[in-house]
């Protein structure tokens, strides 16, 4: 068995999981509601207060999607209670980073600026401390959606392998490399 996969999952107060016919879970809680479309091979069960995901048979492709749909189901659970916060920082002097409303507008060091339209789902602050580098909060209940989206930022500006400038997760540890003078013996 799945280690992951064989897990149940605790379903908290003020939360409700539904399994409809085409295997469409939803997760209401006091943040949202998530849907996730669940392989037709896997069956999801409701006891006492969990959700368990079994899987048919011990198929490669069945053990595969067993801890995948626990995984995605237990993060739809932790997405609609408690929510989801990733904050990137901007490293380099003169980079810069405004919001109004969902709309992101960021000064990388370019001629030009990036304009981002966020997702409605996703709530974005930025702060801007003097004496400290630009950061980036973005929340959200969908985990997936706020990886994919902390990503595409994050590529506009990867942190450079020397000084460290670009845009980073808060926390993140940068490998860094020796400049020429190093070299030199």
């Amino acid at each position: 068995m799945s280690r992951i996969g064989k897990a149940p999952i605790a379903i908290p107060a003020g939360v409700t999981v539904t399994v409809s016919e085409q295997n469409l879970v939803t997760v209401k809680g006091p943040k949202g509601e998530l849907t996730q479309l669940v392989d037709s091979d896997i069956t999801i069960a409701q006891e006492e207060g969990t959700v368990v995901v079994q899987r048919p048979s011990e198929q490669k492709r069945h053990k595969a999607l067993h801890g995948l749909y626990r995984a995605l189901i237990f993060n739809m659970v932790k997405g609609v209670t408690e929510g989801y916060k990733v904050e990137q920082e901007l490293v380099g002097v003169g980079y810069r980073a405004t919001n109004t409303g969902n709309t992101l507008d960021l000064v990388l060091g370019y001629s030009h600026h990036y304009v981002f339209e966020l997702p409605k789902e996703i709530k974005v602050a930025t702060t801007a401390e003097k004496g400290k580098n630009p950061t980036i909060i973005l929340e959200s209940i969908d985990k997936q959606l706020l990886g994919q989206v902390a990503a595409k930022i994050r590529s506009l500006r990867a942190p450079e392998p020397y000084k460290g400038k670009g845009i980073k997760f808060v926390g993140e540890v940068l490998r860094r490399k020796a400049g020429k003078s190093a070299s030199k013996k």
